[in-house]
């Protein structure tokens, strides 16, 4: 049959990570590509427990449909910590649980995004938020960008001149894929540029917990003096990702319109999934769980810059992120970064490209390390693979 596809259908494209994750499921393949949490660490002891426990006592609730807006204990102890950690002031009322982050963007979308209206997102940005955008036939406006974030002059000039700008879309920790983290100054002025021209903030805050070092930074959210700012969480970097279990807050008048958009997506979220890690939260430490994460993740930082210090020829540079699970790398300008992965391919090492974290394209000298999959060795031994190949080819 000749399907007639909607015309957006024409704009979409395969994650180029996902493609490349498919070849990273065999076992000799040394991954940096995606931003998987280490499988080691998940508590899936605990979880055994808190599994037989949900389903003892409260078994036929935990397998029957709930409300759109998602399990209440959980969402007010989503609310609580975000208030204590970001400097908010959410009730329950102000979540939204989707299944994980990337729910929250393919909805917001929705809600917010005619064709032709405009996205302003950093230089570069995460992959998957591109993807779910686009997918509403949105144009994107590269903000330029540098290590404290997204420079405000240059914000302002586009926000004067451009008409239909609906989202600025960003990540201020540990920056997906840079690794970088925006300055307390920058925070401040976007939110004021977001709210002296009425444009919707959506923070993307998927990292924000796993800071290796340095003073965490107030949110976004907590400038916010007209309700501009929305923003997106989850358990998937902190906890198991195969929950899919993330949120979205936000005022009341906008969540509304996020539940009616879930309900026609998918009515709810797996309900003896946010059961049980709400019954987890209940039994468990998840502070101590975290700085076990934390610190198996700096380590594995600290040895990827170590051995990129030591093993990258001349002209490479890259992040040195304070927490998070990713690098970024350039290379010099001639350099093709898929050229450099075609080859590391060959020798079971693989990455991303960074040609794709740029929704207009360019920047193909550029390419993302994930650090927090690989124990140590492997990070060693990867590094030093991709080292020979690029001093090869410079």
């Amino acid at each position: 049959m000749d399907f007639k596809f909607a015309k957006r259908m024409s704009q979409l494209r395969a994650s180029e990570i996902r493609e490349i994750l498919k070849v990273t499921e065999r076992l000799e393949v040394i991954s940096f590509a995606g931003g998987l949490p280490a499988p080691e660490l998940f508590p899936v002891e605990e979880i055994k427990e808190v599994n037989r426990i949900v389903l003892s006592e409260e078994g036929s609730k935990a397998l029957q449909y709930t409300t759109t807006e998602g399990y209440t204990p959980l969402r007010e102890w989503i609310a609580k910590r975000m208030n204590s950690k970001l400097r908010t002031q959410f009730a329950a009322d102000n979540i939204l649980l989707t299944h994980g982050s990337q729910q929250a963007l393919d909805l917001s979308g929705k809600v917010f995004l005619d064709e032709g209206d405009v996205v302003l997102c950093e230089s570069p940005t995460y992959l998957a938020a591109i993807s779910a955008f686009r997918a509403y036939g949105c144009e994107f406006v590269e903000v330029p960008t540098d290590d404290d974030g997204m420079i405000p002059s240059e914000l302002e000039k586009i926000l004067e001149k451009t008409e239909r700008a609906k989202i600025i879309y960003v990540i201020p920790e540990f920056q997906n894929p840079t690794g970088r983290t925006w300055s307390l100054e920058r925070r401040e002025q976007l939110v004021k540029a977001a709210m002296k021209y009425e444009v919707v903030v959506i923070e993307d805050n998927p990292y924000g917990e796993l800071r290796f070092e340095g003073e965490t930074l107030p949110s976004l959210k907590s400038f916010d003096k007209t309700g501009c700012v929305l923003c997106l969480g989850t358990f998937s970097k902190t906890f198991c990702p195969g929950y899919r279990i993330g949120w979205i807050a936000g005022e009341k008048g906008a969540i509304e319109k996020y539940v009616l958009v879930k309900q026609g997506a998918d009515l709810q979220c797996n309900t003896i999934a946010q059961m049980e890690i709400a019954k987890y939260l209940e039994l468990y430490d998840i502070d101590k769980h975290i700085e076990k994460i934390r610190e198996v993740y700096r380590k594995r930082r600290d040895i990827m810059v170590k051995t990129m210090e030591e093993e990258f020829p001349e002209g490479v540079t890259f992040t040195r992120p304070k927490g998070g699970l990713f690098a970024w790398v350039e290379l010099p300008a001639h350099i093709n970064a898929r050229d450099v992965l075609e080859i590391c391919l060959k020798k079971n090492v693989a990455f991303v490209p960074g040609g794709s974290f740029f929704p207009n394209g360019g920047k193909e000298n550029t390419l993302r390390i994930n650090f927090s999959n690989m124990p140590e060795d492997r990070i060693v031994e990867g590094l030093k693979c991709i080292a020979g190949v690029l001093r090869e080819l410079i």
